[in-house]
């Protein structure tokens, strides 16, 4: 006898929910800017080193709300393209700022249809009154976590 398997119960988990619903917005970001040879995270990396001449690793890591090692992974192909230029710091040889080439410019701005196809699905995916909405209450939850005081291992509670 065949007996269905039981439905999950929903988790209480935001960090899932907020894992599930952007691995979904990056699939869709990445199928339309596939085309162009872009990832969403390295259109988005040109976008911000385009808007932020000569930043260093680690604030633009910050701005992205990224770690340095993850960002400079993602940063490799962009330089290998010539999309990107490091270059050491005169007064700080420990530190490097990035800026966008003319290439990475290019690449930035022929990407942008894809962009704006993606931005289209997700915006009707969620109706007309939703996008405005989720960009405000994420923009507000990523304010207040940035300044949130950081938990210590001991004050955590341990759930199963």
């Amino acid at each position: 006898m065949h007996s269905e398997s039981p439905k999950p119960r929903p988790s209480a988990c935001t960090c899932l929910r907020l894992r599930k619903a952007s691995r979904q917005v990056t699939q869709i970001f990445d199928q339309h800017l596939a085309p162009y040879g872009l990832t969403v995270t390295q259109y988005s990396l040109l976008g911000h080193l385009r808007a932020l001449p000569g930043i260093t690793i680690g604030a633009l890591a910050e701005t992205m709300v990224m770690d340095p090692t993850s960002l400079t992974r993602s940063l490799k192909p962009l330089e290998r393209q010539q999309f990107v230029r490091a270059a050491a710091d005169p007064h700080d040889r420990r530190s490097r700022h990035l800026d966008i080439t003319d290439a990475g410019i290019a690449a930035y701005q022929a990407a942008r249809p894809g962009w704006e196809a993606a931005q289209s699905h997700v915006e009707q995916a969620l109706g007309c009154d939703g996008p405005p909405a989720l960009n405000a209450a994420l923009d507000e939850l990523i304010e207040r976590l940035r300044h949130a005081p950081p938990l210590s291992p001991s004050t955590s509670e341990v759930r199963p």
